[in-house]
């Protein structure tokens, strides 16, 4: 196998960037470890017994989150692209959102490969660490239309549990959506209040029925909204079948109803008029 590339570049006049960092005789040139962290990165996986599966389990959810800090990022970048009626970059950021999903559905097949026997064996050592603590799911959530207050509950007072509130806030992607199809011409009504939750509506669906039968770049952007709802309905039916083989129906770590819980998240669209319009098309 090749040798990672040394990630550098130099500027202008020829010194590596970050040279003036340090002063004369201490520069310290840019590496791959340093550039990306690895050193941080490498020793952020801590378990808390000799079981050797913990860090499979550490390693997974860390990766999780960094895929969940990259798709919000690409989420806020789509929000952009769409209120500014940029249905081409849009797409493309869809294709990526969409590619990013698919990995985390991969993920759960690696999880997989753990036993409920080998999950017991450091199970205990999490204490009241849960997955539902994820506020950067839990953002993700209310990026894409979830406006229920009682998450906060589960946040200390702190710029996580800001970042949530702000998000349920403002406009979410669903909003977003429907201000491009304004600026492509059709007459979208508005939506009374953004903190509340996504409800069909029958007007929205004439406006969406529309987009469809003009088969145009929104028609394609639509379809690619659909794709996201369904890839984050898919991702969660395999994180409850993944929790359901791994500890059956006992309770979740932090006192959680574990897969009971995660059920009743099963087959609730995130934009519910996208599914709705289809009876009519």
């Amino acid at each position: 196998m090749a040798e990672p590339q040394v990630l550098s570049s130099r500027d202008p006049g020829g010194e590596p960037d970050g040279a003036r960092l340090f002063p004369a005789g201490e520069h310290r040139a840019l590496t791959y470890s340093s550039y990306l962290a690895l050193d941080e990165l490498l020793a952020a996986q801590r378990p808390r017994s000799e079981e050797h599966d913990e860090m499979l389990f550490i390693v997974i959810h860390q990766t999780y989150e960094l895929w969940f800090k990259q798709l919000l990022h690409e989420l806020a970048h789509l929000q952009e692209r769409l209120e500014t009626g940029d249905g081409q970059h849009a797409l493309r950021t869809l294709k990526r959102l969409l590619a990013i999903l698919g990995v985390l559905v991969e993920q759960v097949h690696v999880l997989e490969t753990m036993t409920p026997l080998q999950f017991k064996g450091f199970r205990g050592r999490l204490e009241d660490a849960s997955g539902f603590q994820s506020a950067q799911f839990r953002e993700l959530e209310a990026v894409l239309g979830r406006r229920d207050p009682r998450v906060l509950q589960q946040h200390p007072e702190g710029e996580a549990r800001q970042r949530i509130a702000a998000a349920m806030a403002r406009p979410s992607l669903y909003d977003s959506f429907l201000a491009y199809l304004a600026l492509s011409g059709y007459e979208v009504p508005p939506r009374a209040d953004l903190g509340a939750p996504l409800e069909p509506s029958a007007e929205t669906q004439r406006v969406l029925l529309q987009v469809y039968r003009d088969d145009g770049e929104p028609s394609q952007v639509a379809e690619r909204m659909v794709d996201i709802d369904e890839a984050v309905q898919e991702w969660r039916y395999r994180h409850v079948k993944m929790v359901q083989r791994t500890i059956g129906g006992k309770r979740g770590t932090g006192g959680s109803s574990g897969a009971g819980y995660l059920m009743t998240t099963l087959h609730t669209p995130a934009f519910p008029d996208l599914w709705e319009v289809r009876s009519d098309i």
